[in-house]
């Protein structure tokens, strides 16, 4: 039955972010069922998935009220377009409004992260138009290995190559600026005597495009598929204060770090800095069915209210935003998160385990190891000091799943070497669990032979 499966796919399905002509060597696994933090193939074999399927089973596998949620809301309303009220997406916002910080408490409801970061480009792009009527305000400012998604806008926002060159030439008016990226300084300084000089780098940037064209900064709080880069603590803060120095939105890409995943409930909250638009997806729902949302502060709502001829309403409409099954499934997840405290088990494991993966720093393939809750990240090198060459990751990587480990792995990132591991598992994880997967990568990180 699985060479069945894997036959049809092989005839059918295009998978993303992978070559193909591969299959004729390789074969893709056949997942069939999971729990809690473990995944079964179709061969009954159990693997605990150290990279929550892609960042985004915070709550874990298996989750019965989720599945409940979800039958009871198709049974009863199982879609109608959000031009109207549905319950669920009410509650739901008005939850999520509850708990994000400040006063971000208008909600627009889509399908994923891309679509959440596209609606807070195009949020922008308005807002700008229409508060700063005389001017140009278009220009919005990223930086280089942060990932936005893979929709135009989200696509031109992202400052990895490898994601980007194959569909240019991409959206007018993105600029880029150097991730704040300790480990291996871009600029070549080291912290702290570099006084953050990478968000001095995005005033400049401001002053040099003129103020009048810019209108907004995107970021992930800590940069996800990039590296696990985590920034200096003054360095949000600084953004903050540039953005309100220049009258632009701070946009805060939280699809990976919302719900749990750094420690708290949403990352900003490490630095107790509020964005104007903050994104979220992945842990919205765990995964167990697509929901982003982009949420604004009452100041960027009110811009667009007027007259019904002002034409000041937000331009965009989405079929599926605001799904009520999904909305339903957010609401039993959310309070999953909530009664079980999951960024407080996030913080305390994720603690323990990077305690224990920076124990790896006397292997010498190993350069670095860096983390927050249970995003975590192991940056391998070679024995000069680089980045350890793609196809010895992959051997790790594969290596670990033969093991039962299943981890993640920088990927169409930049142009160079895929040298980090990333492990981020369900929220859940506890500390046996956690001694398993740092036992495991140490022994196939000893055993390893190049």
């Amino acid at each position: 039955m699985t060479k069945d499966y894997r036959e049809t796919d092989k005839a059918h399905v295009w998978h993303p972010l992978f070559q193909h002509q591969r299959l004729e060597e390789t074969s893709l696994a056949v997942f069939e069922s999971a729990h809690g933090t473990t995944l079964v193939d179709s061969d009954g074999r159990e693997y605990l998935d150290a990279y929550s399927a892609l960042w985004n089973v915070n709550v874990g596998y298996g989750r019965q009220e989720i599945a409940d949620a979800v039958y009871a809301q198709i049974q009863q309303l199982p879609y109608y377009p959000h031009l109207q009220i549905n319950v669920p997406a009410t509650v739901l916002a008005e939850q999520l409004a509850a708990c994000l910080p400040g006063d971000l408490n208008h909600v627009y409801f889509c399908n994923s992260g891309s679509e959440a970061n596209e609606t807070a480009i195009k949020m922008a792009r308005q807002y700008g138009r229409q508060t700063y009527p005389g001017e140009n305000r278009y220009k919005i400012i990223s930086r280089y290995r942060g990932y936005h998604g893979f929709t135009y806008g989200a696509l031109s926002a992202t400052g990895q190559a490898r994601r980007r060159k194959a569909f240019e030439p991409l959206v007018p008016g993105f600029l880029h600026a150097h991730p704040p990226y300790c480990h291996r300084c871009p600029i070549g300084l080291n912290y702290p005597s570099c006084g953050t000089e990478c968000a001095d780098e995005i005033e400049r940037m401001i002053h040099w495009e003129g103020p009048e064209t810019v209108i907004a900064v995107i970021a992930e709080p800590i940069i996800g598929g990039g590296g696990v880069i985590i920034p200096p603590d003054e360095y949000l803060p600084r953004l903050r204060q540039i953005c309100d120095d220049y009258g632009l939105l701070l946009i805060l890409d939280e699809v990976i770090t919302g719900f749990g995943r750094t420690g708290k409930m949403f990352a900003c909250e490490h630095w107790d800095v509020q964005p104007d638009l903050i994104t979220l997806a992945k842990g919205l729902t765990s995964g167990y069915i697509p929901l982003g949302a982009c949420v604004a502060s009452g100041e960027v709502f009110n811009a667009f209210l007027g007259a019904s001829d002002d034409d000041k309403e937000f331009a965009q409409v989405c079929t599926y935003g605001g799904h009520p099954v999904a909305c339903a499934a957010g609401i039993a997840n959310l309070k999953i998160l909530q009664e079980e405290r999951l960024w407080e088990n996030a913080e305390k494991v994720g603690a323990y385990l990077l305690s224990k993966l920076e124990t790896l720093s006397d292997l010498p393939i190993v350069g670095d190891v860096r983390g927050k809750g249970l995003m975590l990240a192991v940056e391998l090198i070679e024995a000069d000091g680089g980045h350890l060459a793609t196809a010895k990751t992959n051997q790790i990587v594969a290596r670990l799943r033969e093991e039962g480990i299943i981890v993640g792995k920088i990927g169409h990132a930049i142009e160079e070497p895929e040298n980090i591991i990333f492990i981020a598992p369900p929220l859940i994880l506890n500390e046996a669990e956690a001694d398993r997967i740092f036992e495991t990568l140490r022994q196939v990180l000893v055993q390893q032979e190049f």
